[in-house]
């Protein structure tokens, strides 16, 4: 599963997902939580309930944004989008690993209930929604075996914590949000899950956009939470191996497989050790080439 760019869709718009399903996202987020007002919460459960009965083949995974335990809409949710055709969930507003316990065991009773396999169903979350997250971000590691990636958010948290902005006057984040961000990506590679980074609101804003995901991916990200279907091209792009990238990852690959017994060596007069050989093969498997 290929978790490069994300993008969430309203779940009560079927106009909206019929315009993202083409878009080239890998990952569609049918949301029930903050993009759906709650008057239309219970259509909008129903109505991407209907659309996983859609049996057409797709080339992107199906998730749903449940709503948060202290709703008290999480079961329903779950009960009613735990079916052929759901492929995961972004559980929001989790205060640490003991809330993915938790969903799991639901899980493993609801995919049973609908003759899936046991583990079909595979887990996002976003981690830092939260104070009590904040303290919790190690518990993840060793990873619970449905626990595919974890993603932060600033929003929620400027909420809880009582900020005024999270923003300074250049756009940039303000040190929580810095911290959240990066407490974030130690806690996936921790885990051995994806990082991906949270979204970029200003979806007229291309250019700031890709220059914040080439950001993101030289720091560790692997993907991107997308908001608008604008945003999903550039998202791919920059989350994407280049072409010398690929040739150059492959030469660290062949010359180390050539030389079994080196701790380090040198190409074109540079010298490559063994971090960089993890790093090689981290970007063959991002294209999905074994090295």
């Amino acid at each position: 599963m290929r978790l490069r760019s994300l993008l969430f869709v309203p779940g009560d718009s079927e106009r909206k997902f019929a315009k993202a399903s083409g878009v080239g996202a890998d990952v569609l987020i049918l949301d029930l939580e903050d993009s759906v007002a709650p008057s239309q919460k219970e259509r909008a459960r129903a109505q991407v309930a209907e659309l996983l009965d859609d049996r057409a083949a797709r080339d992107w995974a199906f998730f749903v944004r449940t709503n948060p335990f202290d709703t008290g809409l999480t079961l329903d949710d779950l009960a009613a989008v735990v079916k052929p055709g759901l492929d995961g969930l972004l559980i929001p507003k989790v205060d640490g690993a003991q809330d993915i316990v938790r969903i799991g065991h639901y899980l493993d009773a609801l995919e049973a209930k609908a003759g899936m396999p046991v583990g079909t169903v595979k887990i996002a979350v976003v981690a830092t929604e939260t104070p009590a997250a904040m303290f919790a971000l190690g518990s993840y590691a060793p990873a619970h075996p449905r626990l595919v990636g974890l993603t932060w958010g600033a929003e929620d948290l400027a909420a809880a914590i009582g900020a005024t902005d999270n923003k300074e006057a250049d756009g940039a984040w303000t040190r929580p949000y810095q911290q959240a961000r990066s407490m974030c990506l130690y806690a996936a590679a921790s885990a051995g899950v994806a990082p991906i980074d949270t979204l970029y609101a200003d979806f007229r804003n291309p250019e700031g956009l890709e220059q914040s995901c080439r950001e993101a991916r030289r720091d560790g990200f692997t993907g991107r939470i997308a908001i608008h279907p604008d945003q999903v091209a550039t998202i791919n792009h920059c989350f994407s191996p280049s072409e010398a990238e690929v040739a150059m990852a492959r030469r660290i690959v062949d010359a180390f497989a050539a030389a079994p017994d080196a701790g380090t060596l040198g190409i074109d007069g540079k010298m490559y050790d063994i971090p960089h050989l993890k790093a090689a093969r981290r970007t063959l498997a991002a294209i999905g080439e074994a090295a």
